[in-house]
């Protein structure tokens, strides 16, 4: 998912739908401007390459001021069962992806000197545990530990940080999920949606795409350091705190 962010100055990064040179993957970056303009970029596989595909949209646009670190991939298997290779993979696309991306913005942050917002795309599952799971809910509570700490070293910096917690929203990655649990639970792909999926929410139904964007446009334009190191579940009530 793109989030784009209509501002009155600057660009926002977005970092998706898969991160730099792990696991095989490649990153792409789109660059949403203020008046509308959108650069995407390839970042390729390597970490020169990200650097560059941000320093590029710089060049362009002036600036950066919001970062969506959004990539993600979802691998289902029991724990006992679990390859390293897929384990070190799925950590190493949310994990390695939001440090990365995170180090080169923050770079031009400061340097820019106007301050700006990480946005890193969490789960419930950085607050609650699935089966089948493992190295998705590590990797999303890891998430909200990042952005503490770049919430607490960016402040002086204006430079806030936080994290959307989405419960399922209906995408290819959760698509595809419905037919792996139904044949690992043993159960009909219907009863995964209604008895595992959704049958915390409180009334049935996914998180939708719009509701993530809106929650992503409200972090961004929040310019102040009161609204930082948080974490905000959008998941019709599946958890709640």
């Amino acid at each position: 998912m793109i989030v784009r962010l209509w501002g009155t100055r600057g660009s926002l990064a977005s970092s998706g739908p898969e991160t730099a040179g792990y696991g095989g993957n490649t990153a792409s970056v789109e660059i949403v401007h203020a008046d509308g303009s959108i650069l995407a970029l390839d970042a390729g596989t390597g970490i020169r390459r990200l650097g560059a595909a941000i320093d590029a949209s710089v060049e362009r646009f002036g600036g950066i001021d919001v970062l969506v670190s959004n990539a993600g991939i979802q691998i289902v298997a029991p724990l006992d069962e679990f390859e390293f290779a897929s384990w070190k993979k799925l950590l190493a696309i949310h994990l390695d992806g939001a440090f990365l991306t995170t180090r080169a913005v923050l770079q031009r942050m400061y340097k820019q000197g106007t301050g700006g917002s990480i946005i890193y795309m969490g789960s419930v599952h950085s607050k609650e545990a699935s089966v089948l799971k493992a190295p998705y809910v590590t990797a999303k509570h890891g998430l909200i530990g990042l952005a503490k700490v770049v919430a607490k070293e960016g402040a002086k910096h204006g430079v806030r940080a936080n994290v959307i917690c989405p419960g399922f929203v209906r995408t290819p990655l959760v698509d595809k999920q419905i037919p792996e649990q139904a044949k690992e639970l043993g159960i009909s792909e219907a009863d995964v949606i209604k008895k595992v999926m959704l049958k915390d929410t409180v009334d049935g139904e996914f998180t939708t795409l719009a509701d993530v964007a809106e929650t992503a446009v409200f972090f961004a334009a929040f310019e102040s350091n009161a609204l930082t190191g948080q974490s905000l579940v959008v998941s019709h009530g599946w958890s709640m705190q």
